[in-house]
């Protein structure tokens, strides 16, 4: 026995992984088609349509009906289009988006893998994610999706900024980059808005964590190109940007990779600022309930609010979006760290 466990337990284990990154994927895809009802419901609602309703019980069926249509449809590649760039910008994009998810825990255990430097992987991870956008608009072979992609890139790479810094103040609270950590440093109720286990702060925390916070959401909305800016799909001033050559297949992996950055901007926001897997109050019955239902009960809060912003707030214009970005986030987060540096500095040296 102790041969066999030698002999085929690496293996055994590489298949374990395996199993579970791809169960981790079919779960992430499987909520992202209700997300993506969930979103359109949201705007009908506000709207007083009824959107999606035919397709199954409710419309619950629609986004699987729209994902066999996109399926189904013929690729069309203009001509003079870089043809292996034009195909391969979609797929990068999909697969960066995929492979952030890797160290994002939803429960005590639960994450595929647990990096000290986890921060840094999902800053490099999203930094790399601009080379999908701006390879798709070059190799489309036509100036309105080449504007579009430069425009997005700039917005993507404006806002990464200011978010860079929010991540910093909560880091330097936490005293790790690691995110299990972080979530298992706002055990007891309080979360990120409180002083938490930083009794010797000589303020509460709130008072950085709240406008960082808004700042974060407001920054992820902007770098998702989401409503109010959504600015490089904006259909009048560049057609659709720089994906109004994409049809069929790689345009719905272009969608899929831009919803699943939305959705991990939400599980961001839970792990950094809403306790991640911890439940609201540390009592019973609250404590009953699954660690992952609490994570996945905050993100889909945040989702949700995503979707009224798209629904309620109208659009900026891109010299609002730049002046937002670069005259008023990134100023206020490089204050709000060096504030907290100088805080947790004071507290270990009393």
């Amino acid at each position: 026995m102790s041969d066999f466990v030698a002999d085929w337990g690496p293996l055994w284990g590489t298949v374990a992984s395996i199993g579970q990154i791809l169960g981790f994927m079919v779960v992430l895809l499987l909520s992202l088609a209700f997300l993506l009802l969930l979103d359109r419901k949201v705007w009908a609602a506000v709207q007083l349509r009824k959107g999606p309703n035919v397709v199954g019980a409710f419309g619950l069926l629609q986004s699987f009906a729209d994902f066999i249509k996109f399926v189904l449809k013929e690729i069309v590649v203009p001509a003079g289009a870089d043809r292996p760039l034009f195909l391969m910008a979609p797929l990068v994009t999909f697969v960066l988006a995929f492979i952030a998810w890797a160290v994002v825990p939803v429960a005590p255990g639960w994450v595929i893998s647990d990096l000290n430097v986890g921060i840094l992987y999902i800053f490099a991870i999203s930094s790399l994610g601009v080379y999908g956008i701006i390879v798709g608009g070059w190799a489309s072979n036509s100036k309105y999706p080449f504007l579009g992609s430069l425009r997005s890139a700039a917005q993507m790479v404006s806002y990464e900024v200011s978010i860079g810094f929010v991540i910093v103040t909560v880091l330097v609270m936490a005293g790790s980059m690691n995110l299990s950590e972080i979530v298992v440093a706002q055990s007891g109720g309080f979360w990120n808005w409180h002083v938490l286990s930083f009794d010797m702060l000589p303020w509460p925390a709130f008072v950085v964590t709240i406008p960082m916070f808004f700042i974060f959401f407001i920054s992820a909305l902007a770098e998702t190109n989401r409503p109010p800016f959504d600015l490089p799909e904006a259909e009048s001033e560049l057609v659709a940007g720089y994906q109004v050559e994409y049809s069929s297949t790689p345009y719905l992996l272009f969608m899929i990779g831009e919803y699943l950055n939305i959705v991990l901007m939400c599980a961001l926001m839970t792990v950094l600022f809403l306790g991640g897997w911890h439940a609201p109050i540390e009592v019973v019955p609250f404590t009953w309930v699954p660690p992952v239902f609490w994570f996945a009960l905050k993100a889909l809060f945040l989702f949700f609010m995503f979707a009224m912003v798209k629904a309620l707030v109208p659009r900026y214009r891109y010299d609002q979006l730049m002046r937002l970005g670069w005259k008023v986030f990134l100023p206020t987060s490089l204050a709000a760290v060096a504030l907290m540096g100088i805080a947790v500095a004071y507290s270990n040296a009393s």
